[in-house]
């Protein structure tokens, strides 16, 4: 009767495990540049190391994410820009540079471009980029950036330097808690800081969407939530059994 019981159990904790990720996933579906986070089911084998295992325990992993293209979206705003194909933005972090694919950029409080979280862009520099008060700024499609000051006449155009725009190999990135991916060699170690790729091109004014799919996600928490109580079932058939068998123990007693 345990075997039923931990079987059942085993697999209700892997259902919950997977719900996290498919919730992870609905709720940045609206999230610029966002990658879908993958799930799914490996078997382990349980034993005590000296005799062959007799029961299989099933866990849980996520291999990593999907990297297709999300949707673009046009803003008409300067200061969001999309990668045309592969590419990532590199911004600066506290334990060294990280890797987006959401440019919703803008000017900080500091004068310097930055992301939504307040982590600057850097340049092919490896350098944060600062912007003059008041300056308007514009992106072209290498990704150099030019502005104009306040004030100042149109042809008055300061070069304020070209975003980092790198493209490593995806099997080689892992995903932060901060939401940046970051760039590991097999042994998991940080790689050093990436070249800048002059090849890649971004589109000014047009910010791509997440590869989620709501709906798929939606569909994925129904059918897991189906699994669970399936699961919940099972446990409560056991526990009817046992009750049925303490019932004949104490009658034939």
């Amino acid at each position: 009767m345990d075997r039923i019981i931990y079987t059942s159990m085993n697999g209700a904790s892997r259902l919950m495990e997977h719900q996290a990720v498919l919730t992870n996933n609905m709720a940045n579906a609206s999230t610029p540049g966002f990658r879908e986070q993958l799930a799914m089911y490996r078997s382990v084998p349980m034993g005590d190391g000296d005799s062959y295992s007799t029961r299989v325990a099933t866990v849980a992993s996520t291999p990593g994410h999907s990297f297709a293209v999300g949707p673009m979206q046009s803003t008409g705003r300067a200061l969001d820009v999309a990668l045309n194909g592969e590419g990532w933005f590199t911004f600066q972090t506290p334990d060294g540079e990280a890797y987006s694919r959401n440019g919703a950029l803008q000017v900080g409080f500091n004068n310097l471009l930055q992301n939504a979280q307040g982590q600057p862009v850097l340049s092919e520099q490896n350098a944060p980029i600062e912007v003059p008060p008041g300056a308007s700024l514009t992106i072209a499609s290498d990704g150099t950036i030019t502005a104009v000051g306040a004030g100042d006449p149109p042809n008055t155009i300061l070069n304020l330097g070209r975003l980092k725009l790198v493209n490593p190999p995806v099997t080689a990135m892992i995903h932060g808690d901060d939401g940046l991916f970051r760039t590991v060699d097999a042994q998991g170690q940080t790689l050093p800081a990436q070249q800048a790729d002059a090849t890649l091109k971004v589109t000014s004014g047009v910010l791509e969407g997440s590869n989620a799919n709501p709906i798929t996600s939606m569909v994925g928490m129904i059918e897991n939530s189906r699994r669970y109580e399936m699961q919940m079932q099972v446990l409560k058939n056991v526990d009817a059994n046992e009750q049925r068998a303490n019932g004949l123990l104490s009658v034939s007693g």
